[in-house]
């Protein structure tokens, strides 16, 4: 007997289900973490609490067009938070976050999460300023920067360890290639 497959909502992509970060009640955050890993809720509460306290990540801001700019804040065995820094020109190309859960605050200036989709153009969803999302470890995206001076928090469950990145070969076949959580993401090919 096979096991039945997982269900997924096929009609939602994570920042399409975007809310603002002010109106999320943050029962987790960094001052009241549970010592286990968070789910995917739970980690949108942590980052919209953190995007709510500029003074938790403001000193860590710097813009590169080269090379995004990102710092860790926070680390330990169930959870991982990082500032990530923004221009029209930064590209993570397009990733999965292996075991890891996630969440994303857009703190100030707007980001675009694309939506991989086969046979038809890819998803964009504008994120501004004052909106979270997350999404859980079968998650496959890309985020640029839509504004110069863009800043978001990203929240992870387990910890970042490794990350997919994807390519497509020139005669159509997806492959995925593992990545350490430390290298910086960028598109390895064109496929947009």
């Amino acid at each position: 007997m096979t096991a039945p497959l997982p269900s997924y909502d096929l009609d939602t992509a994570a920042a399409r289900d975007a809310e603002p970060w002010h109106r999320v009640r943050a029962a987790v955050t960094l001052d009241a973490l549970p010592g286990r890993d968070l789910d995917k809720r739970e980690l949108l509460e942590l980052a919209a609490s953190i995007a709510a306290d500029p003074d938790s990540w403001r000193e860590h801001v710097a813009f590169d067009d080269d090379n995004r700019h990102y710092v860790s804040l926070y680390r330990d065995a169930h959870v991982d938070v990082w500032v990530l820094c923004w221009t029209p020109r930064n590209d993570t190309g397009w990733h999965d976050h292996d075991v890891s859960s996630g969440a994303v605050a857009v703190a100030e200036g707007a980001l675009v999460e694309h939506n991989l989709a086969v046979g038809v153009p890819s998803l964009a969803t504008e994120v501004p300023t004052g909106q979270v999302f997350c999404f859980g470890p079968d998650h496959i995206h890309r985020l640029t920067g839509r504004d110069a001076g863009s800043v978001s928090i990203h929240t992870y469950s387990p910890p970042l360890w490794r990350m997919g990145q994807y390519t497509v070969a020139r005669n159509g076949i997806l492959r995925r290639t593992s990545v350490s959580y430390a290298d910086e993401l960028r598109p390895l090919d064109d496929m947009a």
